[in-house]
């Protein structure tokens, strides 16, 4: 940071204004004359933290993709396909337990063992040939959008939440000031909504720990720079390989149930979160964890206040994002160079 802002002190001084202004936007009470021109304050809190936990389920998808594409350059555009089979796997198990948090481990193994079938069958006797592997998982995930389709059928489906839950919680965050008593009002949100967005952080954290702080993430690391290398020491890289897909999958399997918490699981699903992981990995910036986290951030918001404030082009937002991106630092706002 500090080599940041001695490099470039003017893009410094525009972020640090832009953060105290969003601070104050989010903390202070509005004046009659921002009310008038961007409208309550409720509406754009509610945008904003709509905009955090959509960041949270997109980085969920995302993180598996940047782990698979990023880091192993196995093009996996069949990714989508396994969000949606793990929140079906979810939907189902927490229908026949009844317990919610059962459908995460459950999510989790069956889209990893699905993870390593298509690692073990598909991506071994393919590496380095990422035109072959465009085409052939885009026809995988034609095969698994029929099938999930011939199974589950066209219905939207919702996992049902715990009791603890379920309703709003009360926050910290000033929406107005009552009228008639002269008291503050405090905005409520989905509890729901802020568990998510915890266990992403977490998720975020551990990942990120994992990569850089542990053997088996130097392993890895070194496996995708120079896997000859790493295999002449002994390492049986492909098993790694597997491993890390298989870890992917399962993220990406947990993120469908998360999906299915608090949005719906339906056909096409799968093609709408595909595309988000690739926006997001491309503003991120491949293989970087945070770059995930930062991408999912930024494409969430941008899509809530879009849908919110002008909704015509809030479709285009994000795409309009990715080129600007791409036209400024190509390797993503985190990728390396």
């Amino acid at each position: 940071m500090e080599r940041f802002s001695q490099r470039h002190p003017v893009w410094t001084a525009i972020i640090a204004v832009a953060a105290a202004f969003a601070l104050w936007l989010i903390f202070a009470v509005w004046p009659d004359w921002l009310i008038d021109l961007v409208g309550r304050k409720k509406i754009f809190l509610n945008a904003l933290f709509n905009g955090v936990t959509l960041g949270a389920l997109y980085f969920l998808v995302a993180s598996g993709f940047t782990l698979i594409f990023g880091l192993m350059r196995n093009v996996n555009l069949a990714h989508g396909s396994l969000y949606l089979f793990g929140g079906y796997v979810g939907y189902e198990v927490a229908t026949l337990t009844g317990q919610w948090l059962l459908a995460f481990p459950a999510a989790f193994f069956f889209t990893a063992i699905l993870g390593t079938l298509m690692q073990t069958l598909v991506f071994q006797r393919m590496e380095g040939e990422e035109l072959r592997q465009t085409l052939v998982t885009i026809g995988i995930s034609i095969v698994f959008a029929d099938l999930l389709l011939w199974i589950w059928g066209g219905d939207f489906y919702n996992i049902g939440l715990p009791g603890w839950l379920s309703g709003p919680m009360d926050t910290f965050f000033i929406t107005s000031i009552s009228r008639r008593t002269g008291e503050f009002i405090f905005l409520k949100y989905p509890m729901v909504r802020i568990v998510i967005l915890a266990a992403s952080i977490v998720v975020g954290v551990g990942m990120w720990l994992l990569l850089n702080r542990t053997r088996v993430g130097m392993i890895i690391r070194a496996g995708v720079d120079d896997r000859d290398m790493l295999a002449s020491t002994g390492v049986r890289i492909q098993l790694v390989f597997v491993g890390v897909f298989a870890f992917g999958a399962g993220l990406a399997g947990v993120a469908g149930v998360v999906g299915g918490s608090f949005q719906s699981l339906a056909p096409g699903e799968d093609i709408r979160f595909l595309l988000a992981s690739l926006v997001v990995v491309i503003v991120g910036g491949m293989g970087s964890i945070p770059g995930a986290a930062l991408g999912a951030l930024i494409i969430g918001t941008a899509e809530q206040f879009g849908s919110v404030y002008f909704p015509t082009y809030a479709v285009v937002l994000t795409f309009v994002i990715m080129v600007v991106v791409l036209a400024f630092r190509p390797q993503g706002l985190m990728g390396r160079a």
